[in-house]
């Protein structure tokens, strides 16, 4: 139903020593020159790590990264003549720059993850029934939240999303174990946030990406380091996106500020991005293989590995060397999804916010997004296209609904690669009611608080300012006089989190623990389980789904029957009911 794609991986041991290295002859071997700049090697099935290390050495270059299990090297060498040098020796599949030159100034916290802030803007007039009818419903809506919040934290009554998976519910059954840990692969997770802290895993979490301040053009990318050596703290986000993912998976239940959707599990931060939000291929890699290393048991990934929004291996607006980049990071990233796949890792990815059908995707004139500028068209064959993780193997796709259930005009669709549904936000929701463009129809949680200054959202005192009251920013404060914060944002990385806290209570309520504090449930049997208990949603009537406050690009079609479709995967996963009745679907 869901096209897997898994290219040729070799079974364990994935690389075997081998000793030769083959290489051209000295008189044929091109010149080195030019600036230095960062290279990526990838090993053939069945070569060692050491093999191409010791190839790119010869070939001139100097290795300043490995990841062993996935036959990945970084490589610095001059910007002329490296690539033709180490892709003719034996057991190199690819070599390609992995960043270029020429990356923009960017804003902190405003990331390049799949991820929509629109403001919100003014509601339409209502006849005066229509208004009566939905500030009727609106109540309704208010009087069942505040009933729903009995042992929940003060600020839950704004998450929607929790209640319409019905988390709250749950936690009648399981708040989920503490020997259950998810990895947070994005951009960070502030671990000393007064939601977070409490089941934050300090010891497990890493940082796999060292902070780039300038490009070689003397162009900012993340800006000046904030601590020595470039490479932030295993607790730090300079950016919030993944801290607010966090929040959604597991804020803790302790009467503060407001709680995650499996309150009771481990936060595990694997950074793998940089401030500025991009996600290079090697950071990615090294986080994913670490996931199963350290025996984390759910990894959320909101985001796509830049530069390429799909990876086309033989594109012909592309030049050979991105041709080289875009199958190296296909066959890296799937090596290494299928490694912590085969270590039980349930790896929970969002769908993307194109507002397109994955499986018939649409011209792309966004890539290469790394250097600004390069970017040109390109058509997409499905066939041989991927965006990565989301069309790796072993992934469990997301979409995003509002909280009116509808699809959110942004999120990305289609029955190759969606498993479930999940909300989102979707601020221009309920179109024509006094709830639409209303910051309320995101999703709140956690912001750190040194993204929320650098934002110009709160001031050196912490007080929030116009700003960020003009985005509804939140406040709340310890006993002891710590100060949490909070903002909304809208999708398809707030939909992800959704489903891996519900895949956290699966493994939480059913794996297997064994003496030493470890948990195992087969990633595929947690997807069964997120899949048999989500809610079924049925395509809309009619079938094609226009917005009316879009453009006429913006319509979306459904296909599918209630069981499966396009829009919603199997459904709309439900907390209550995985914990409940998972067990019928193991």
């Amino acid at each position: 139903m869901r096209r897997r794609t898994v290219l040729a991986i070799a079974a364990l041991p994935l690389f075997a020593t081998l000793t030769a290295v083959t290489a051209p002859t000295a008189s044929a071997l091109p010149r080195l020159q030019g600036k230095s700049v960062d290279y990526t090697v990838l090993a053939a099935p069945g070569v060692s790590v050491e093999t191409i290390e010791a190839a790119a050495r010869a070939a001139g270059g100097q290795v300043v990264g490995r990841n062993a299990v996935v036959g990945l090297i970084t490589v610095t060498a001059p910007e002329q003549g490296f690539t033709e040098r180490v892709s003719k020796a034996q057991g190199v599949t690819a070599a390609a720059r992995s960043r270029a030159v020429g990356q923009a100034p960017k804003t902190k916290a405003a990331p390049k993850p799949d991820v929509e802030t629109q403001d919100a803007g003014t509601a339409p007039s209502l006849s005066p029934a229509l208004q009566k009818a939905a500030e009727a419903k609106q109540n309704k809506a208010q009087s069942r939240a505040a009933a729903q919040s009995v042992g929940m934290d003060p600020l839950d009554s704004n998450l929607w999303g929790l209640t319409s998976i019905r988390a709250d519910l749950a936690r009648d059954h399981t708040i989920g174990d503490k020997r259950v840990k998810v990895g947070i692969l994005d951009t960070g997770v502030d671990g000393k946030h007064p939601d977070i802290a409490p089941n934050f895993d300090r010891a497990l979490s890493r940082n796999f990406a060292k902070d780039i301040p300038v490009d070689e053009l003397g162009q900012e990318v993340d800006g000046p380091c904030e601590f020595r050596g470039c490479v932030d703290p295993s607790d730090w986000d300079d950016n919030g996106h993944g801290t607010h993912v966090a929040g959604t998976v597991a804020a803790a239940a302790d009467g503060f500020g407001l709680s995650g959707v499996a309150p009771g599990v481990s936060i595990v931060n694997i950074r793998g991005a940089q401030d500025s939000g991009y996600f290079f291929l090697q950071p990615v890699v090294n986080a994913i293989t670490y996931s199963g290393d350290a025996g984390l048991d759910v990894v959320n990934m909101s985001f796509y590995v830049d530069p390429w929004l799909y990876n086309c291996g033989s594109n012909p607006a592309d030049t050979p060397e991105q041709q080289a980049q875009q199958r190296t990071i296909k066959t890296a990233v799937s090596r290494a999804l299928d490694y912590a796949y085969r270590k039980g890792v349930t790896q929970v990815v969002s769908l993307g916010n194109q507002h397109s059908d994955l499986g018939a995707p649409q011209p792309d004139a966004s890539s290469p997004n790394y250097p600004v500028g390069t970017q040109h068209d390109r058509t997409i064959d499905n066939a041989d296209c991927l965006s990565m993780p989301i069309e790796g193997p072993h992934t469990v796709g997301v979409a995003s609904y509002g909280p009116s259930g509808m699809k959110a005009d942004y999120s990305n669709w289609g029955t190759e690669q969606i498993s479930v549904s999940a909300p989102g936000g979707y601020i221009r929701d309920y179109y024509g009611t006094p709830w639409y463009n209303t910051r309320e129809n995101n999703i709140l949680s956690a912001y750190p608080r040194n993204v929320a200054f650098a934002n110009g959202h709160i001031d050196a005192a912490g007080n929030i300012t116009p700003a960020g009251a003009a985005l509804k920013v939140m406040k709340e404060v310890k006993p002891d006089g710590t100060p949490a914060y909070y903002r909304w944002l809208q999708g398809t990385s707030m939909a992800s989190p959704h489903a891996a806290g519900v895949a956290a209570l699966i493994v939480s309520k059913f794996g297997s623990y064994d003496a030493r504090g470890g948990v195992l449930l087969n990633p595929d049997r947690v997807e069964r389980v997120l899949q048999g208990t989500a809610t079924k949603t049925p395509c809309p009537t009619p079938r094609v789904l226009d917005y009316p406050d879009q453009n006429e690009t913006y319509t979306a079609t459904c296909l599918g029957g209630p069981e499966f479709n396009g829009f919603y995967g199997a459904g709309q996963v439900d907390a209550l009911q995985a914990v409940v009745s998972g067990a019928d679907f193991l």
